[in-house]
């Protein structure tokens, strides 16, 4: 995949949630020095995929929000790591309330006051386990055109009563959102991974066709969203799926789906700040906030119990909004579809209280209420959350949130299979390509094997003679020795795997020692564990409980056992 081009800021700010990793707690037993944000992915911190795709897409105004525990780990990593280091200027600014703590739900995080304060204008959320190809400003074009003030020109919605050219970032466009969801059911697909439930309908015919490539295509409105767990219990309950006469009178063309997952992109106006300030009660992004916003649209009386007609409609927080947006450079609102020659405007003709005067136009003149006032009796119109369905095709790029085990394993292969920058060159290679396969080859003996296409050996790798490694990835500083054989593990940084042994489908923390003639298959090992000689584990997770006596640890070959490697997850939306 080509590299994305260097994008102009465009106004927006990123918030990167970094969790304690609960669903990874084999790995982040000690989330204090090393959080789930600093995992490696195929030899990068996990924090790098995030953080990369903001830089790649010209944001660089970026916050990593993390309990007050994680945040000298994550700080001294952007400081030390080179991975992290090597990221374009300025560095990421960490955020860690005091407020937050690990059970916080990922709205409640947007409701605490030092992450109110920071968020300045329209912003983008993302979890720091995303791993995405997609270009983000790919996204960011469709959300400006669709929602961020060029809404006249594609949207086509009657409805649609915010600015219809502006800027972005600023806060009085009553712009809508725009979520990311991706299939789940493809050939990378992990089994037991998580699904949610949406409902979509189709947006209007664009008043102008849009340009080839652009993602307009697969962006509809979203109409319901909500956990493949609670869909369960709903159906579970009513021995059906109840549906609203409201959506249907609402929209007529539905498109329900069962094989997606939220990706946890989200574009949010900052507006949208306000409704979580108004309802206490919405604790996550995906089920809650999201999910209340997309029926607000369509179920009667759901927009006023969350408040959105004062939110809204405010004329107060009109009145603190930026005046940029209005300045008498635009005299009078621009309508970007009455400019084309291939459809008819359907701009309604202003009301009198809207006329502005025409002189003094290059002196900036405050915004009167009535501009953005209802009209009388008028319906609340709720700005539409909307959603970018990837389509499921082999060739679509990578988007996948490595909150578990098995998604962590898998997505580390994937990426070891990708062509190397020295091989294709850096336009012919993916944004995630390492510069070598190899990074030392130095230090692998002649008489070993490896399969280099679908291999990723990292600094200062050792692999002693009648070795064989296939389909794996290798952290740094390991030392393989003679006669071992790894199938589709995962390495982290200073594994010790002795003579002779056999690992197929693990992975296997930082500084393990695995001893000589063990037998390990889809097995999980806590960092700094010693598996004793000769063990023989299948599907367990080899940790050191505290609490535990030392003669039980023993007992156990060097580590407790736990349930089996299943992938399986906690609350998708938890903060993680």
């Amino acid at each position: 995949m080509p590299h994305a081009l260097q994008m102009p800021a465009p106004g927006f700010q990123a918030i990167i949630l970094c969790g304690p990793g609960v669903s990874l707690n084999t790995f982040t037993s000690n989330a204090e020095e090393f959080p789930k944000a600093l995992i490696p992915v195929a030899n990068r911190p996990m924090i790098w995929y995030p953080l990369d795709w903001c830089y790649r897409m010209g944001i660089t105004n970026i916050h990593l929000i993390t309990p007050p525990s994680s945040a000298k780990a994550i700080e001294a990593a952007l400081s030390q790591n080179p991975h992290l280091t090597s990221l374009p200027a300025p560095t990421a600014d960490i955020l860690a309330p005091k407020g937050l703590t690990q059970t916080s739900g990922t709205a409640a995080v947007l409701r605490l006051p030092e992450v109110q304060a920071v968020i300045k204008g329209d912003f983008l959320v993302l979890p720091c386990d995303l791993i995405c190809e997609l270009p983000g400003e790919s996204l960011l074009e469709a959300w400006m055109i669709l929602q961020g003030g060029l809404g006249g020109a594609s949207l086509g919605s009657h409805d649609y009563r915010g600015p219809k050219m502006g800027i972005g970032g600023e806060k009085g466009g009553r712009r809508g959102g725009l979520g990311v969801w991706f299939e789940t059911n493809s050939e990378n697909s992990v089994k037991g991974e998580e699904t949610d439930f949406v409902i979509t309908t189709p947006l209007e015919p664009p008043a102008v066709m849009p340009p080839e490539g652009s993602l307009r295509s697969s962006i509809s409105r979203l109409v319901y969203s909500t956990t493949a767990d609670s869909l369960a219990d709903i159906t579970e309950e009513k021995k059906t799926f109840p549906i609203r006469h409201g959506l249907i009178r609402k929209h007529g063309r539905i498109r329900m789906l069962t094989t997606y997952r939220e990706a946890h992109i989200y574009l949010f106006p900052h507006w949208i700040l306000d409704m979580i300030m108004k309802n206490d009660t919405i604790d996550s992004i995906s089920e809650e906030l999201v999910g209340w916003w997309a029926k607000a649209g369509w179920q009667d009386g759901l927009a006023d119990k969350l408040g959105l007609k004062q939110v809204l409609e405010d004329v107060e927080d009109r009145d603190r909004e930026p005046a940029s947006h209005y300045s008498g450079l635009l005299e009078e609102e621009m309508d970007l579809s009455s400019l084309s020659t291939t459809c008819t405007s359907d701009l309604k003709p202003k009301r009198k209280k809207e006329q502005r005067s025409t002189f003094a136009s290059r002196v900036s003149t405050p915004v009167p209420p009535s501009v953005h006032a209802p009209i009388e009796g008028q319906k609340l119109i709720v700005p539409p959350i909307l959603a970018y369905i990837q389509p499921a095709t082999p060739a679509a790029p990578l988007i996948r949130r490595v909150d578990t085990v098995a998604t962590l394993l898998s997505v580390s292969l994937r990426l070891a299979k990708l062509d190397s920058v020295d091989a294709v060159g850096r336009s012919g290679s993916s944004p995630f390509a390492h510069a070598h396969k190899i990074a030392y080859p130095g230090g692998i003996a002649q008489r070993s094997t490896f399969t280099k296409a679908d291999c990723l050996l990292a600094e200062n790798v050792t692999v002693e003679e009648k070795s064989v490694i296939k389909e794996s990835v290798i952290g740094a500083n390991c030392h393989i020795k003679s006669g071992a054989r790894l199938t589709r593990c995962l390495l982290m940084d200073g594994v010790v795997v002795g003579e002779r042994c056999q690992l197929t489908g693990c992975i296997l923390g930082r500084r393990v020692q695995v001893g000589r003639e063990s037998v390990l298959k889809d097995c999980e090992v806590q960092e700094g564990n010693v598996v004793a000689d000769g063990t023989d584990a299948k599907g367990e997770k080899i940790m050191v409980f505290e609490g535990f006596e030392e003669d039980m640890d023993k007992s156990l070959d060097g580590g407790g056992y736990d349930d089996g490697f299943d992938g399986a997850g906690g609350n998708e939306d938890a903060f993680e």
